[in-house]
């Protein structure tokens, strides 16, 4: 891995959420879910570590954590980069500075990631980075839930997509039950932009791929603009979206003590 600059943490944190409403407050391990996710940033050694977030009871439950600052940001953000570009703005990042958006529900987020987004936007040269890891099982491969991505020779994306691409006309003609191994990859939901790419970004108007696969990133290309993808260097554990997910998670946590 290239060596890591100098970078900022931005976690957006919205209080509603359809499938798990008060998700940045749900306890885990005794602590809010986004205090966690806030740990994980302060450990990867980012130079500052926000939460942008619409609700007080977030900025409470952060009160005590130091090093972790809070942007209370509007209520009417259509995306979490919209709110970010807000956070960036209170903020003051100039338009160079490496922002790092760790999703609020990343509870287990590895600092080796966090710091390989950072390193992979700075080396490649490219206004935004993410990551990606390999898809192991056919039932991921196939679950609309989770965005997979083709990339280029050179470490760009070519296309996300909730689809399995690429499409294995021989292997799938006969089965889709098997899988051959080391073809897919799974889009890992963290994101590295420079701070004036983040306000570009958000100012762009969605478009049509974006609306019909109902991903963000998409926008970015369908513009003509560059991901650069790395793959990360540690397991990076899916995010909690549904009381199931937060179940498992506190399990996780009880027999990791």
């Amino acid at each position: 891995m290239n060596s890591v600059p100098d970078f900022v943490v931005a976690i957006p944190a919205r209080y509603a959420s359809t499938r798990l409403p008060g998700k940045p407050l749900a306890s885990l391990g005794g602590r809010p879910m986004v205090a966690r996710v806030a740990g994980r940033a302060l450990a990867a050694g980012a130079r500052e570590v926000w939460v942008a977030t619409d609700d007080a009871r977030i900025a409470d439950a952060l009160a005590g954590l130091h090093g972790v600052r809070v942007a209370m940001t509007r209520g009417d953000h259509a995306s979490g980069t919209d709110r970010l570009a807000e956070c960036a703005r209170q903020a003051g990042w100039d338009d160079d500075t490496i922002v790092v958006n760790l999703q609020g529900d990343e509870p287990f987020a590895p600092a080796a990631g966090i710091r390989a987004v950072a390193a992979t936007l700075a080396a490649s040269g490219a206004p935004m980075a993410t990551l990606a890891t390999p898809v192991e099982d056919a039932p991921t491969l196939f679950d609309p839930n989770v965005v997979k991505l083709v990339r280029s020779v050179q470490g760009d994306a070519l296309y996300f997509s909730r689809a399995p691409i690429p499409w294995h006309r021989d292997a799938f003609a006969l089965s889709t039950a098997q899988l051959p191994q080391g073809q897919w990859l799974r889009h890992i939901g963290i994101y590295g932009y420079r701070a004036g790419f983040l306000q570009r970004f958000a100012a762009m108007p969605p478009g049509t791929l974006e609306q019909i696969e109902s991903l963000e990133q998409l926008r970015v290309l369908e513009a003509g603009f560059r991901i650069a993808v790395a793959l990360s260097p540690e397991p990076f554990p899916p995010g909690i979206d549904t009381p199931e997910d937060l179940a498992r998670a506190a399990a996780l946590l009880e027999a990791a003590r």
